[in-house]
Parts: structure tokens; sequence; C-alpha cells
């Protein structure tokens, strides 16, 4: 390995995670131990993504050859300078390259809860952190740069050129702020899935061992029951209602449409509205304002109808706390509940415990 100076500050805030002090040790475990790791984190939606590749044997297959020359390079090397450039480090010379050395990064892959504007297309927001190790004002390493995509990585050469050289201290959108924030929370997270000592000095994003599995009990259905019903329900009903979504959830997947049977019961029997797809402005109004118990109006413009009046809904509902989800159905139809705002990240993180599939609008 070889790496190349560059003349800026280096990354090692003694407060922030975000350092060559906590970054270091993960890669000294990916490079001597294990070069990919997927695991749940606490607060992140689906699971994390950490590999460490390497120019050019990670590029060295028939795919990665192509998507070089589609980029118009002629090898996995030209594309590594294209990208040193881009986080000012020193690039590779004709010699370097000739001597066919290995050049590693780190990347990083989580997903994130989408912005207001990225929920009109997607549920959940891609964030990439793609870390490049080099050396500031020093023969060793000692420092690192980032780059950030919030791109779907189809074309895996494409999505590194394409992504862009991060400022941590500050986000150039809302949606790279939220990606700062998770990325955080990744990074205490790799550690202690790792058993890697953090510096005392770094200032925690969470107090919380963040990768502790949590298992599902009756109590586990018994809390997501009372959030996603905002504890409008009798105890009678919710001990039953627990009772038998944990015995559908211990049947497992080969009785899958039984138990998503259930699930749709269960959203029945609590204060939901089952739609189709397409509803007007006027259904959401009546069936939102029957589940909040109040008028609820709110403006949107002429001709808008279904998923377009999300926004608007979302809006005037969150100035009263609340926040419209779904039953993921798995059909054209929707089944929606409300939720109080400051339950909805629990919801999510009970939805991938039991297994009951909880969409974000």
């Amino acid at each position: 390995m070889s790496f190349f100076s560059n003349l800026f500050n280096r990354n090692n805030d003694p407060k922030s995670i975000i350092s060559f002090d906590v970054v270091d040790p993960i890669y000294s475990y990916l490079y001597n131990q294990e070069s990919s790791l997927e695991f749940k984190v606490k607060g992140i939606q689906e699971d994390v993504m950490v590999n460490l590749f390497f120019f050019p044997s990670s590029f060295d297959h028939e795919e990665g050859k192509e998507e070089i020359k589609k980029a118009g390079f002629k090898n996995s090397y030209e594309v590594l300078n294209e990208l040193y450039k881009k986080v000012n480090i020193g690039v590779l010379s004709d010699e370097a390259i000739q001597e066919g050395l290995e050049y590693d990064f780190i990347h990083i892959q989580f997903y994130s809860e989408p912005t207001a504007e990225e929920k009109k297309f997607f549920k959940r927001s891609i964030k990439n952190f793609v870390i490049f190790f080099c050396c500031t004002n020093s023969l060793e390493v000692n420092d690192f740069k980032i780059l950030y995509s919030g791109r779907h990585f189809f074309d895996y050469t494409k999505g590194l050129l394409e992504s862009e050289l991060l400022d941590v201290n500050n986000p150039k959108n809302e949606s790279e702020a939220i990606g700062i924030r998770d990325f955080k929370l990744v990074l205490q997270g790799i550690c202690q899935y790792l058993n890697i000592e953090i510096p005392e000095t770094v200032e925690l994003p969470s107090s919380e061992n963040l990768v502790e599995s949590e298992q599902a009990t009756i109590e586990t259905f018994e809390e997501f029951i009372k959030l996603v019903s905002r504890e409008n329900i009798e105890e009678k009903q919710l001990k039953k209602q627990s009772k038998k979504l944990f015995k559908d959830y211990q049947k497992g997947t080969n009785e899958y449409h039984d138990i998503v049977d259930g699930h749709f019961d269960f959203f029945e029997s609590i204060d939901a509205w089952n739609s189709d797809w397409k509803f007007d402005p006027e259904d959401a109004e009546y069936f939102i304002s029957e589940m909040i118990g109040e008028d609820l109006n709110f403006e949107y413009p002429e001709e808008t109808y279904s998923h377009d009046l999300f926004p608007y809904i979302q809006s005037a509902l969150e100035k009263r706390g609340f926040e419209l989800m779904s039953y993921n159905t798995n059909g054209d139809n929707y089944l929606f509940f409300v939720a109080n705002k400051e339950d909805v990240s629990r919801i999510l993180e009970l939805s991938e415990i039991t297994k009951i599939e909880i969409d974000q609008l």
C-alpha cells in the first residue's frame, strides 16, 4: 500500500467520532481480519454494509472493466486518480502505476429517513460514504478524506466518480445533513460491533449499545400495538392481539400468507383507514379526521391526488404532533394509521423486530 500527502488539516477532532482515531482501527480490522461486514445498527433502517475494496483487484472482472471503459478510462488506476483529485490527494505517477501496487478504500452504505422532498419519490434514502486514507505533513498515514453520494451505485465506477467531497461540518443540503448524523451512529455501531474502544474524548452520538439484538416477545408486540394505536385500545384487546401476533410471528415464513392476513386483521381492528391506491383529498380529510378525533383540513394544489397528497397531509399532521403511516399490504392499497410523531422511530424499529412491515410515507 502507498499513500500520498496533501496539504490540508487532519480529520482528527478529538470530540468527533468522524476522526482518524476512530476510523483507523475500523480499517485495520477490515484489512487484517474481515473485509466485509453487514449488520443492524439501532436507529438505522435495514442493515449497514461495510466493505474494504481495492484498486485494481476489486475492479478486475468483466463488469468492472466494462464500467471503466464506459466511463472513458483505460484502467482502474486512472479512475483512482480522478477520485484522488476530488479529495485533494496527490495522484499516482506513471511509475507508481507501473509498480502495480494496491490502493484500498472503505465503502460504508446504509439507508436513512428521506427528507420531505425525497418522500415524494421513495421511502428511504441511500447514503454512501467512501473513505480514502492519506498523509498530512507526514510520511505515515494519519488522515482520510470522504466522498459522499446519495445515489444507488448500479454502475459502481460511475457511482464513485459521481460522488462528491464531503465536509462533515458543512452539509450541502438536508439529505446530506441526515446522512452525516446517521453516519456518526453507524461509526459508533461499527466500533461496538467489532469491540473497538472509542477514545474517551469522543462525544458519542448515542448512549446505547447500538448493536444489541432485541428479541421479539409478547411484550414487544404489546409495545408495538400501543404505539400504532396511540394507546387507544382496551387492555383485554391489547393482550389478545399481542398474543395472536406473537403466535403468528413464531410460525416463521412457512405460513407467510396466513401471517399477513393476521397483520391485516389487526390493523382493521384498530383505528385505521383501508384505502385504494387512488384517493381524493376529501377522502383523506374525512378519514384522517375520524382517526385523530378532530377536523383536519389541509391546503393542496388543484388536481392533486393519492400519494402526491402526502407532503400536504404530513405537514398538517405535524403541527398536531402526528404522522401518517401505513401497513405494507404488499398490494395495490394502503392501510393507513396515524402515529404520534415522537413514536415514529420506535415504530419503525419494532416493525423490523416483529416483521410487521410499516411504511413511512
